[in-house]
This record gives C-alpha cells, sequence and structure tokens, in this order.
C-alpha cells in the first residue's frame, strides 16, 4: 500500500491523481538525505582529528595513526566528504556505517544495554542512515550520477501492485 499525499498536492507536484509521488522528488529526498547525513559525519571527523568545532567527544584528539581513534576520525572526515558530494557513495557508506557500528559494539554496548543508557545514540543513528544510503543510492545531486553516469534504477511493479492500488483506491 503506497502512502499518497492528498489528491490536491498531488495534482499541483505534477504526479498523477493516484500514483506516488514522482521519482524526481524522491531521489530529490534521498540526495538531500545525504548531503546531510555526510555534513554531519564530516563535521564529526573534523572536530575530532582537528580539534575545531567543539573538539573531540572524548576529550582529546587522538595521536597519528593512534588506533582506534584517530582511523575512526579519519574514516568520518574521508568517509563523510565522500557521502556529502556523493562520489563512491555506496562503498563509503557503507564503510562509515560499518565504522558506527564497531563505535557502538566497542565503546558504548559495554556501559549499557540500550543506546538512551549508553550514550550510543548518535553511533546507532549513522549506522543505520548510512547502510540506508548504501543500500538506496546516492539519489539526486551527486557526482555519482554526474561523472559516473548512474541513474536510479526503476523497476516495473509487482503485478499485484495494481490490484493492491485499485482496492485501496475505492
Amino acid at each position: 500500500m503506497h502512502c499518497l499525499p492528498p489528491p490536491r498536492l498531488r495534482k499541483t507536484l505534477g504526479a498523477p491523481v493516484n500514483s506516488p509521488l514522482p521519482e524526481r522528488w524522491t531521489q530529490l529526498a534521498l540526495g538531500l538525505f545525504r548531503v546531510v547525513v555526510g555534513l554531519l559525519f564530516t563535521c564529526h571527523g573534523a572536530a575530532s582529528l582537528f580539534d575545531v568545532l567543539g573538539g573531540p567527544q572524548g576529550g582529546h584528539a587522538p595521536t597519528l595513526l593512534e588506533w582506534p581513534g584517530w582511523w575512526a576520525s579519519a574514516i568520518q572526515l574521508a568517509g563523510g566528504i565522500l557521502v556529502l558530494v556523493g562520489l563512491l557513495t555506496r562503498p563509503a557508506a557503507l564503510l562509515c556505517s560499518g565504522s558506527m557500528a564497531y563505535a557502538y559494539f566497542t565503546v558504548h554496548q559495554e556501559k549499557a544495554l540500550w543506546p538512551i543508557q549508553n550514550g550510543g545514540e548518535p553511533s546507532v543513528m549513522f549506522c543505520w542512515a548510512f547502510l540506508a544510503i548504501a543500500t538506496v543510492g546516492p539519489g539526486a545531486l551527486s557526482l555519482d550520477r554526474l561523472l559516473l553516469g548512474h541513474r536510479p534504477e526503476t523497476t516495473a511493479p509487482a503485478p499485484g501492485d495494481a490490484e493492491a492500488r485499485a482496492f485501496t483506491a475505492r
């Protein structure tokens, strides 16, 4: 079942009355989501590596090549930039997601079970946001599309979709 905006809004946006929003709106929303998540992650890495933007959350900037602090910060900075601009988006987002899963299970989870209790909410949110980006792709406004010609994959609706739409339209 599709969640459809009101018919008047769909007409205003250029979508047929009984269809979801146009693909271009979905791709734009995905692109904006990617840009915001990448920017926040880049800022987090820059704060940790260079003691800027409020400094590192752990108290001090890691020394060069220190495990895991420097490497995590480097992944945050480089991976965040790649995701932000949409270049090599899927592999960069997957690396960022994995680094946040590692951070959660090695730093936060040992303190308490739930992220709200152990301070791991940002790690969990970044992990799942980057996993979503790695799964669905960069969306609009990405260098992957500009340089490599990647376009969103479109799939034909499943045979039952037409019947489901007809049933929900009643």
